[in-house]
């Protein structure tokens, strides 16, 4: 083949795949402006794309060239499809096939760039880039339940908060008066048994169609089979929860601002427990944050994930909650004021009636 032959033909390769990348570039700055609310995120896709436009301008002939070299019609490619290509389960799916089709790409435009002595450099610097965006984009999208909001109510479960130790009972009883989630916190508990007890839960709650979240333990969610981790200040990382648990886990991370919880969503996190919002004898707080934490988070709206109020909550202080968050949806965190009733089911009931209006009130807000 001539020189001219081999030219053209890598032409075609890197038109066709600088409109992949275009194109999957739209698509990962739509998810980071419209599902993440991520401006800086956005800011970094817009700069690929910007820099892209540039490596194309190197090739010999510029861009327009590339589109002269252009054969929709007699590309044999065109109609080869697979039939997961017409299915994503939800928005981190769409991320995630964007990301994959933006990096193979910019391989096949770095390949072709190197035929006809253009920005190969260049566009092997933009590959490595687009590494990152995809790191940055697909955590902070967390573990990919579709539509993921958190829970209405969650109950942590505390043995020694228990009447009589009765964790079970007070499980059962939670669940009957509607928690969504139950998680479990025993600090003390042996990995057997703290694992033992986890899935003993898992059982319990699947009969509801709820969810169980293991506290500050990856390894015990992931052996019990748990819906997810809670992790503390002074637990493993975010970043690290999500290296071991990949997809299978929801994380969430205890934050008291704005700016912990943006931290938190980037390195993986799904939801947020948010406070301390009242005081609480179930853990000793220096600072108690109080109810403006709640408003200050709910205002920044989706960029951050969904929020989780925690610390003295109970059916005496969860209106106040529902009145400054104004419409807008999220969950409370509810332990000594349900372990330790002698009606956890009763209390749990009274704390769903109120989120389950807050929940039904947001869903009707335009």
């Amino acid at each position: 083949m001539s020189a001219a032959g081999r030219a053209s033909g890598a032409a075609r390769i890197i038109d066709a795949n600088a409109n992949r990348a275009r194109e999957a570039l739209r698509v990962m700055e739509d998810v980071a402006r419209f599902a993440l609310d991520d401006e800086t995120l956005c800011a970094r896709v817009k700069g690929l794309r910007h820099r892209l436009r540039e490596a194309l301008d190197a090739w010999p002939g510029g861009t327009i060239g590339l589109i002269a070299s252009r054969d929709c019609a007699g590309d044999v490619g065109r109609g080869v499809s697979t039939a997961t290509e017409r299915d994503r389960s939800g928005v981190r799916d769409v991320a995630l096939a964007a990301t994959r089709r933006l990096t193979e790409s910019l391989r096949s435009i770095e390949e072709g760039m190197k035929v006809g002595r253009g920005a190969a450099a260049g566009v092997e610097r933009l590959r490595y880039e687009a590494y990152e965006v995809e790191r940055a984009l697909v955590l902070a999208l967390g573990a990919g339940w579709a539509g993921f909001e958190g829970w209405p109510v969650c109950v942590v479960l505390t043995e020694r908060l228990c009447p009589g130790g009765a964790w079970e009972r007070v499980a059962l009883a939670s669940l009957e008066g509607g928690a969504r989630c139950v998680q479990l916190r025993e600090k003390e508990l042996p990995g057997r048994e703290l694992v033992a007890r986890a899935r003993r839960l898992v059982a319990l709650a699947r009969e509801f169609e709820a969810d169980v979240v293991v506290n500050d333990r990856v390894d015990a969610a992931l052996a019990a089979g748990a819906a997810g981790v809670h992790l503390g200040r002074d637990d493993v990382s975010v970043a690290d929860a999500r290296r071991l648990a990949g997809d299978r886990l929801v994380i969430g991370a205890s934050v008291s601002s704005a700016d912990e919880a943006r931290a938190a969503r980037s390195a993986g996190a799904d939801y947020c427990g948010v406070g301390a919002m009242f005081p609480t004898t179930t853990k000793i707080k220096d600072e108690i944050a109080g109810p403006g934490l709640l408003k200050a988070y709910l205002d920044a709206g989706p960029a951050l994930p969904p929020a989780l109020a925690i610390g003295g909550i109970g059916r005496e202080t969860v209106g106040e909650l529902a009145r400054v968050a104004g419409g807008r949806r999220f969950g409370v965190a509810v332990s000594s004021a349900v372990c330790g009733s002698e009606d956890p089911a009763g209390v749990c009931r009274a704390i769903s009636e109120v989120m389950d209006g807050v929940w039904v009130a947001a869903e009707a807000q335009p």
